[in-house]
């Protein structure tokens, strides 16, 4: 029996509507795509204080909900159940939501966004590694193209006019989606929602250690409550929310609006016009990923026909 490719999973039993499905996890990736922007109308110099209030909004949203959804007793039973895979997946949520805050000191959010793109083809790499799934031609040859792709966006910080140290953020938060992504398909019958939550209480504790302060103005509290809550916990709650309902070739796909959208926010937004080698590094990457999901996703529906 031929093992699963690096994307294709069976939608969840007991599914609903595909296409309400469909409309969360692309609104999780329009709101997702606002985080740029919100970060530049901050000028709070310690990135520490911004990830610790992030964190906490986000934490105060996510409890919310799942009180909200579940109540009391469900909402600690999906604590209790979620078991390693979800504190694991939580960890990961934590450093990458703590990198994307740093990186945006270093690197545009051009760069940041654009080399996420390639997260679904770096969870099939880390899939054939650890797990030994097979990985077909057409996947190896996308992951060639992301690298190249990525290795043009990176090329600014050879020559100084990007940090290094941002784009190295941005390929960790990559790294850790990647490795999140790999952990949430291997154990599908744990709910995440928890584990989401669980990452922002770790993030907002290890900011709270490394920050400098926690005072901020009543303005910039009002723009981190947006930034935390609406940006980040309701972008969380839609995803595990809608993912569930739909294939994920399809999640994958829609998630790449977020790729697209959150360059073109800040650019109009705060006039952060990306350079010649990440708009074109990021077109490589853009045209291989979706290349990519669409093959993908026209071979799904001739295996379920």
């Amino acid at each position: 029996m031929s093992q699963p490719s690096a994307l294709q999973q069976s939608a969840p039993p007991g599914q609903h509507s595909a296409t309400q499905g469909a409309a969360l996890v692309l609104g999780s990736a329009i709101v997702w795509s606002f985080g740029g922007t919100l970060a530049r109308f901050l000028s709070i110099e310690d990135g520490w204080t911004i990830v610790f209030w992030r964190s906490f909004f986000a934490a105060v949203f996510l409890i919310g909900f799942m009180l909200l959804r579940d109540g009391p007793r469900g909402t600690i039973a999906l604590f209790r159940n979620m078991g390693l895979p979800g504190i694991a997946v939580g960890l990961c949520f934590a450093i990458a939501s703590t990198s994307f805050i740093l990186a945006l000191a270093y690197t545009t959010v051009a760069n940041i966004v654009l080399i996420q793109a390639g997260v679904p083809l770096i969870a099939a790499l880390i899939s054939w590694i650890v797990f030994r799934e097979r990985v077909s031609f057409l996947t190896w040859l996308a992951i060639a193209a992301v690298i190249g792709g990525v290795a043009i966006m990176v090329s600014d910080s050879i020559g100084g006019t990007v940090s290094p140290v941002g784009d190295g953020l941005a390929v960790l938060i990559a790294f850790v989606f990647a490795l999140a992504t790999v952990i949430t398909r291997r154990y599908a019958h744990v709910r995440m929602t928890p584990a989401a939550c669980f990452g922002t209480i770790v993030a907002g504790t290890a900011a709270a250690v490394m920050a400098s302060g926690f005072s901020v103005t009543l303005p910039e509290l009002g723009i981190l409550a947006t930034f935390g809550a609406f940006n980040f916990g309701l972008g969380l709650a839609f995803f595990v929310t809608g993912a569930r309902l739909i294939p994920s070739a399809l999640a994958a796909l829609l998630g790449t609006a977020e790729t697209i959208l959150a360059p073109l926010w800040v650019a109009l937004i705060h006039g952060e016009i990306p350079s010649l080698n990440t708009i074109f590094g990021g077109t490589v990457v853009l045209v291989a990923l979706l290349s990519y999901l669409s093959v993908e996703m026209w071979r799904q529906r001739r295996v379920a026909t």
